[in-house]
């Protein structure tokens, strides 16, 4: 944890991320009365259609942040209600465990539970792009990251890139000493103090990094390793939800499409609902990230990009094997596309 005196990371090992996360995910967690009481699974209370969800922090979870503060699931009878954590791990862990109906969740994070026998499906796109990676002042290429100290978060997409980013240039994590951190403020707040020397970053916090260390570069924007339009985080839901209230399911698919057109068609609303509450950044750093990472509810295009990723994933010993198809079910987000045409048609970015 981030604290005053400058420490600022806290090193774990995979082995260990592994064990507190994945494979207590796909188990029975013991938590405390009051605590179980707040995360009773849906079925006990299918009769309100309230869905429990956790997310993450960057841009694109915009569409669920903005699905939750105007309320656009109501209308299909459908309480959107979010479950903080105190940190990215507990993301994985609650999700996985079946504490919650559903998460907007990095693709990789998404891998790991899948691998360890988790019963959960891709459903729906959140965002894309906007992974960056920053360094300080002089450093300029990958080469320059030889011996540099690195921060991230373990399994996720922010550190799936670097890897791929320094396997393209010849070189490999060995070459750089990764520091693992909980938040994305904290992981922020450490390198604009000078604690690291480069970030892998989501927005709006890589343009605050950016904007926050004087003579920042940006190495990175994802698109030169993988192209444009690449997946971020995806909207996971347990499978037993699937199959008990698939109409709960439609109903918040729906609803990040309606999201997304606001957001396409109103930036600054939604960045003036969202700023402050979900981001802790500030609205010029929030300005000039908001074109960074759109969101993309309909990421079909994106299916086999993530299964390949699982190659990366697989050589960071964070799954044993490679993902499939089975991953997947866009089933219900071709429903919701085929029931609200209009909505859909009007979308500036989707697959093709």
């Amino acid at each position: 944890m981030c604290d005053r005196d400058g420490t600022f990371f806290r090193n774990f090992s995979r082995r260990s991320f592994l064990k507190s996360s994945v494979a207590g995910a796909a188990a029975t967690i013991a938590l405390p009365a009051s605590l179980a009481g707040l995360l009773a699974p849906s079925a006990a209370r299918a009769a309100n259609t309230t869905i429990k969800a956790t997310h993450g922090s960057g841009f694109c979870n915009m569409g669920i942040f903005l699905a939750k503060e105007r309320e656009l699931t109501k209308a299909d009878g459908v309480d959107l209600e979010f479950v903080v954590t105190p940190s990215n791990t507990e993301i994985t862990t609650m999700f996985g465990a079946g504490l919650v109906d559903m998460s907007m969740i990095p693709y990789s994070n998404f891998l790991t539970l899948y691998d360890a026998g988790a019963p959960v499906k891709i459903v729906a796109g959140g965002g894309v792009e906007g992974c960056i990676i920053v360094a300080k002042e002089g450093i300029t290429s990958a080469a320059d990251l030889k011996g540099k100290t690195f921060g991230t978060f373990q399994a996720d997409t922010l550190e799936v890139l670097p890897y791929d980013y320094l396997k393209k240039a010849g070189l490999s994590f060995k070459d750089v000493e990764i520091k693992y951190l909980d938040t994305s403020p904290e992981l922020a707040q450490a390198f604009m103090a000078g604690a690291i020397d480069a970030i892998c970053h989501i927005e709006p916090y890589a343009s605050q990094c950016v904007l926050g260390r004087k003579g920042a570069t940006v190495l990175s924007n994802g698109t030169d390793v993988y192209g444009k339009g690449y997946s971020d985080c995806v909207l996971a839901v347990r499978t037993p939800l699937l199959e008990s209230n698939p109409a709960a399911v439609k109903a918040v698919i729906k609803a990040l499409f309606v999201a997304q057109s606001q957001a396409e068609a109103d930036k600054g609303a939604a960045l003036k609902d969202t700023v402050g509450k979900y981001y802790k950044t500030s609205m010029e750093a929030a300005i000039d990230a908001s074109s960074k990472q759109p969101i993309v509810v309909d990421q079909r295009s994106q299916t086999q990009f993530i299964i390949d990723r699982g190659n990366s994933m697989k050589e960071l010993g964070y799954v044993k094997k490679l993902p499939d198809q089975g991953a997947f079910d866009w089933s219900l987000m071709e429903a919701v596309i085929a029931e609200n045409k209009a909505l859909y048609d009007g979308l500036k970015l989707k697959s093709v």
